[in-house]
C-alpha cells in the first residue's frame, strides 16, 4: 500500500499536480482546482504542526473501526471536514497553492520513521504509518476526483 513516506509515490503526486490547471472540472463535489489544492495543503499542515484543527469526538477514534478506513474502506465523497480544512478554499490561488504544495510535500518527506505527530482530528493518535497511508489515500482522492 503506498504511503506518503514512499518516494516513488511522491514523485507521482508532484507530477501529477502539475497537470492541475484552473479549468479542470471536479467529477464529484463542490470545489474548484485551487480550493481542492489548499485542502490538501491545509492537511499537510496539519500534520506537519502548522495548522491546529480542533479534536472532534467520533468513533472513528476507535481502533478498528480507525483501521478499516485508513487502510480499506473507499473514501466517501462529499464527506464532512473540517471548517479549519476548508477555510481557505474559496480565495485559493492555484499557482500559489501548487508552489506550497511542492514545498509541503519535501517536509512531509523530511519526517523520519517514529516521529511523534499531532494527533488527528477524526482518528487520534495514530503511527506513522497509518499517517503516510491516511496521507496518500486523502491526496490520492482528491487527485482523481480532478481527474489526476
Amino acid at each position: 500500500m503506498a504511503t506518503a513516506w514512499d518516494s516513488m509515490f511522491r514523485d507521482s503526486l508532484a507530477d501529477r499536480v502539475t497537470r492541475l490547471t484552473a479549468e479542470t472540472k471536479p467529477a464529484w463535489g463542490k470545489m474548484h482546482a485551487s480550493g481542492m489544492l489548499a485542502h490538501v495543503n491545509d492537511s499537510y499542515r496539519m500534520v506537519l504542526g502548522d495548522l491546529y484543527v480542533k479534536s472532534k469526538n467520533l468513533p472513528l477514534r476507535f481502533t478498528p473501526i480507525k483501521q478499516l478506513i485508513i487502510y480499506v474502506a473507499p473514501f466517501p465523497k462529499g464527506a464532512p471536514t473540517a471548517p479549519e480544512l476548508i477555510a481557505r478554499c474559496d480565495g485559493a490561488d492555484l499557482a500559489e497553492e501548487q508552489r506550497a504544495y511542492t514545498a509541503l510535500l519535501a517536509r512531509l518527506a523530511a519526517i523520519p520513521p517514529g516521529t511523534k505527530l499531532p494527533d488527528h482530528p477524526a482518528f487520534g493518535t495514530l503511527t506513522h504509518r497509518a499517517y503516510g497511508v491516511l496521507i496518500a489515500r486523502h491526496t490520492d482522492h482528491h487527485f482523481r476526483q480532478f481527474g489526476l
